[in-house]
């Protein structure tokens, strides 16, 4: 008698459990059809993913930041970082006016930082295998969150199979229409009827299990802010359309809110693994009054709460309050808590300040900078230091099993790093 093939065994190595409550309109039959003849092992992505969905089982919630480069990734994870985020904020900088970037920006930044959190494992293994000591760093392979962007359903198909070949753990997708397709509405978020944003979720938990990953779906919706919506065909959107009321491309008025967020998060809680409603302020009623709602249908789901700064918490709390929020809505299921563009902040604003600094004191600015750093990658005991960063230790050990001397070996004591050791001595 033959065994009947299941979801669980598409995706074989995902945890027990993990895809209770997740609803899929086609077969088991339709993706075997479409998997391609040679299977293919994504380890990288599958290995996130496990950790992620690992971690906010157990963890009251998991804190992310949003990275803009390979070097704040490895050292984001060498602080103590669970997660990383990837925001399309960021995957614009170059162009702040202009967010229509290649839709392969995304997964090439993801490569790119699992390759700089891989060679950051391999020096770290290198080391302890060497000397015998134990390792700084639970996991470099902290998880990548990245985002998909916006479009249709073959474009969440695509986007999310080159993320997982990327390594990205979860991925979210927006209910929205991208910037440069909202015509004259740029400063304004324009829906997605719900029935198309399914499809798009749909389109993109069939990627991952044609590519045997259980990557982590996260459905966000805009619908708290946005005031217009594409079309009044879908019947889950007519309560919240204002009748007679259409801009001169066809958009209709929206009446955006809490309500519209908590109708969009129960439709698509059975094809995402996470909720995120996108919040224009931060306010305990309204994220509890969404977490009940949720959890009254879906008991357990799991939430995400986009803690950005451009929420302008200090305008609405107090030191004491801010302190406590992330612990508050850890208790109502947002388990996912993170700041987008962190890492792009940190970067203008650094460097508007050295900038400055240089500017007015000259080289004195610039050597402030160099030896806070490295007095703060000395003092931390989960970062890299800097010699470790620059892989001099692991490439020596390289050289040493191909057979033959490097010039690493004679030139310890010029380094920056041993300058910089020196000086923090």
């Amino acid at each position: 008698m033959t065994k009947k093939i299941t979801f669980e065994h598409l995706v074989p190595n995902a945890m027990p459990g993990r895809f209770d409550g997740i609803h899929r309109p086609y077969t088991v039959a339709d993706v075997l059809r479409l998997r391609g003849a040679v299977p293919v092992r994504h380890s990288i992505a599958e290995h996130g993913a496990n950790r992620l969905w690992k971690l906010l089982g157990t963890w009251p919630s998991v804190h992310a930041l949003g990275a803009s480069t390979s070097g704040q990734a490895v050292r984001m994870v060498g602080a103590g970082l669970k997660a990383l985020y990837l925001s399309g904020q960021d995957l614009s900088e170059a162009d702040a006016a202009d967010d229509a970037v290649p839709v392969t920006s995304g997964p090439e930044r993801v490569r790119r930082f699992n390759t700089a959190l891989r060679r950051a494992d391999q020096i770290e293994h290198a080391d302890c295998a060497h000397g015998g000591g134990t390792a700084r760093v639970e996991s470099w392979f902290a998880p990548i969150v990245a985002e998909a962007g916006c479009g249709g359903s073959l474009e969440s198909f695509e986007i999310m199979t080159t993320y997982i070949d990327a390594g990205a753990a979860g991925v979210h997708f927006d209910d929205r229409l991208p910037r440069d397709a909202t015509h004259g509405h740029r400063n304004e978020a324009v829906l997605i009827p719900t029935g198309d944003h399914i499809r798009n979720l749909v389109a993109a938990r069939l990627a991952a299990d044609i590519m045997g990953v259980p990557t982590v779906i996260i459905a966000r919706t805009d619908a708290a802010s946005a005031p217009l919506v594409t079309s009044g065909a879908d019947a889950r959107d007519r309560a919240f359309i204002v009748p007679g009321v259409r801009t001169p491309e066809g958009f209709y008025a929206f009446q955006c809110g809490v309500d519209a967020c908590i109708a969009r998060g129960l439709a698509y809680a059975p094809y995402a693994d996470i909720l995120w409603w996108e919040t224009p302020t931060p306010n305990l009623k309204d994220a509890a009054r969404f977490a009940e709602a949720i959890h009254r249908k879906f008991p357990g789901k799991i939430l995400a709460y986009n803690c950005s700064p451009s929420l302008h918490w200090t305008s609405r709390f107090d030191a004491n309050s801010i302190a406590r929020f992330q612990r508050e809505i850890d208790a109502m299921g947002y388990k996912f808590q993170f700041v987008t563009a962190a890492g792009l902040r940190h970067l203008t604003g650094g460097l508007r300040e050295l900038a400055g600094g240089f500017r007015d004191r000259g080289m004195a600015a610039y050597l402030e900078l160099q030896q806070a750093d490295a007095a703060g990658e000395i003092r931390c005991d989960t970062a890299a230091p800097l010699s470790r960063d620059f892989s001099r230790g692991y490439f020596e050990a390289v050289s040493a099993a191909i057979g033959g001397a490097t010039s690493f070996a004679f030139t310890s004591e010029a380094t920056e790093a041993a300058q910089f050791q020196t000086a923090a001595e």
